[in-house]
């Protein structure tokens, strides 16, 4: 007997998995009728970074990156406010 394969847009794997991140897999999974290793497996590709959920999901390489980010702008803004003071502009305004 042959299993067909079902096919889960992006949307309900997000949907899915923040489900799962509130009520845990297993409840989820009998929640939405689907296999619970398919909603183990999503979390898997959140926590691996390859399925990308949005907000607060970040792995800990984009996570270091955005930590670099926002060094790079702490920098740009004290550059800047240090060039407004040497230029008179802090004065003005």
């Amino acid at each position: 007997m042959s299993r067909t394969q079902r096919k889960y847009d992006h949307e309900y794997k997000v949907q899915a998995v923040k489900l799962a991140r509130e009520i845990g897999g297993a409840k989820a999974a009998k929640e939405l009728g689907i296999p619970e290793g398919t909603i183990h497996t999503w979390l898997k590709a959140v926590r691996a970074g390859t399925l990308d959920i949005g907000d607060g999901a970040h792995t800990p390489e984009s996570a270091m990156s955005l930590a670099e980010e926002l060094a790079m702008l702490r920098k740009r803004v004290k550059v800047k406010c240090y060039t407004n003071v040497v230029t008179g502009v802090a004065n003005k305004i």
